[in-house]
């Protein structure tokens, strides 16, 4: 990995140095873009008992970007202060033969801080798939180890990959730039299959960034965007995923949610509101050796229900959005139906809002879905989001949606629909 790290400092330095040396009459901004080379070492934040047995060094690897800097030409541009948006590729050794190593792909934006001549301060959000090389199905075929079952970090080769940190850049030309970046990534499948432990890394690298065609402070030509005509919206969603029970039985169950929620955007960047939300867990059941619900009981399909009100947020980059939703069940019958007695309440019932036993042994009260949604035509949009307790991953759900904007009548422009449509050039009509 080292000598690899190695050539791609190399590469990126050759590129920076003949982009240095072309000369450039006019520089649209859309031409623009910097590649991104950055090593970097971590640790894990927590390990579980099987994977302090295998006893990993510190993870290590390197992170590769194509960054697309703001052309100030978009809406989203303007009011997230210019961010940068990129795709990125890691490269990650888990520190043992038997955690294996991976190679994650992801879309990311650094939304900038701090921005002076010689330094800049940046927060960046990630989400994408990971592929994982080893997990606890292949090390019980093909590790030669006496504790093959010590793998219990990953059950697919698959993976969600969540990545988010700090950067600090140190700009030493308008083409060379030395990153540094204090980050944490995490790894799971989400349960869609067992065993499901995942990884936590808190890592740190010191990398390269060159920038190819970097245009002159004195040809950018911002184009000026009015306000969002709209500050109240609503949001419909339906969507639908699958759960893993257990380790040793491999049938999954279906999950699916209904949401719906009225949102107030703040800012042209940031909205918040409320929302009700219907699950339905199939998981829920007695026939799973998970051992979380009792199996002694006859489970009506309103035993599966769960209902929901929630605190939702969403921060808005043009079509895509993203979601981090906090609630409290209302209505949630299995909370009667845990296997594990508990320490206040004994065996049986438990009150609505009731004090957790342990990690595993039953489901919180209140429940977090963060993720992304992304306008695919007009105000349809697609979703993809987690839901959880406390760390703990409950599912992946992906769903379809529609978003009803409710224009301001003072800005309703003449022969057009009261109900806004967020199409490409929507400004011209707003004006």
């Amino acid at each position: 990995m080292k000598r690899f790290s190695l050539l791609l400092l190399s590469i990126i330095l050759i590129v920076n140095f003949i982009s240095a040396k072309k000369t450039v009459k006019h520089q649209s901004g859309n031409d623009r873009f910097a590649i991104k080379v950055q090593p970097f070492v971590g640790t894990y934040l927590s390990m579980n008992g099987n994977m302090e047995a295998i006893n990993p060094t510190a993870p290590s690897g390197v992170n590769f970007g194509i960054e697309f800097p703001s052309s100030q030409q978009r809406p989203w541009q303007q009011y997230l202060n210019n961010s940068t948006v990129g795709l990125g590729v890691s490269y990650i050794d888990l520190g043992d033969k038997v955690m294996g190593h991976t190679v994650s792909v992801y879309p990311y934006i650094m939304l900038n801080c701090v921005r002076v001549k010689h330094f800049e301060l940046a927060i960046k959000l990630a989400s994408g798939l990971g592929y994982c090389s080893e997990t606890y199905w292949t090390n019980t075929q093909n590790t030669s180890r006496d504790d093959v079952t010590a793998h219990y970090t990953f059950g697919s080769h698959l993976n969600a990959f969540l990545n988010g940190g700090l950067n600090l850049n140190f700009p030493i030309t308008r083409n060379f730039t030395i990153n540094t970046e204090l980050g944490f990534f995490h790894m799971s499948n989400g349960r869609t299959k067992e065993p499901n432990m995942g990884a936590n890394v808190l890592y740190g690298g010191v990398g390269l960034i060159s920038t190819i065609n970097p245009q002159k402070e004195e040809e950018k030509e911002p184009i000026k965007f009015p306000n969002l005509p709209y500050r109240w919206s609503l949001n419909v969603t339906l969507s639908a995923g699958s759960q893993s029970a257990d380790l040793a039985d491999k049938h999954n169950f279906f999950i699916s949610t209904f949401h719906t929620g009225a949102i107030y955007n703040i800012c042209n960047w940031y909205g918040i509101g409320g929302g009700i939300d219907v699950f339905y867990n199939d998981a829920i059941s007695a026939k799973t050796n998970r051992g979380l619900f009792r199996t002694d009981i006859d489970y009506k399909q309103s035993d599966k229900i769960r209902v929901g009100v929630s605190i939702n947020n969403e921060l808005l980059f043009g079509r895509v959005t993203a979601m981090v939703d906090w609630g409290v069940y209302l209505f949630n019958p299995s909370r009667n139906y845990y296997s594990v007695d508990h320490p206040i309440y004994g065996h049986g019932k438990r009150p609505l809002f009731y004090k957790g036993n342990s990690a595993g042994s039953d489901e919180a009260w209140h429940y977090i879905r963060f993720g992304v949604k992304c306008r695919v035509w007009d105000n349809i949009y697609v979703q993809a989001l987690a839901k959880t307790h406390y760390h703990i991953c409950e599912y992946i759900e992906f769903g379809i949606g529609y978003q009803i904007p409710f224009v301001n009548k003072k800005k309703h422009p003449n022969n057009k629909e009261v109900i806004f449509h967020y199409k490409k050039d929507w400004w011209k009509n707003y004006q």
